[in-house]
């Protein structure tokens, strides 16, 4: 692993998913996945302690929703960007993501075809929203 590589806190409560996440991830030149979790709770933790510089974001998680994740990150580790991957597509739910200083949100349905781009886009601090940009 590169000392400059991006690293990535992957979030979903359903683990192929997650792997799924993780998997397209690593197939990224300069990306390297350094954590997993599945619940709202355990993210908060480890996006403080291990500061990622991108976190992938659920918005349907256990013990803590994704909204509220993403509010308490701005807080213990406000250097990290989010990317919300939710199969939430509704426009109320991307607004309200984005609300919370998330610079992405990518729907589940596009995560194969729009991931690396939406990764992309949120690295170079463009916002981007899949059903809009890509659709």
């Amino acid at each position: 692993m590169a000392t400059s590589a991006i690293r990535v806190l992957v979030v979903d409560d359903y683990e192929p998913f997650q792997q799924f996440l993780s998997s397209r991830l690593q197939d990224t030149s300069g990306v390297y996945v350094c954590w997993e979790a599945s619940d709202g709770l355990e993210t908060v933790q480890k996006a403080e302690e291990l500061r990622p510089d991108l976190i992938l974001l659920d918005i349907g998680l256990p013990q803590l929703n994704g909204i509220e994740v993403a509010r308490r990150i701005r807080r213990v580790s406000p250097g990290s960007r989010i990317l919300f991957v939710s199969q939430e597509s509704s426009a109320d739910a991307v607004q309200e993501a984005l609300r919370t200083g998330a610079r992405g949100y990518v729907v589940k349905t596009d995560a194969a075809s729009k991931l690396v781009e939406g990764v992309n886009a949120v690295l170079r601090r463009a916002v981007c929203r899949s059903e809009v940009l890509w659709s």
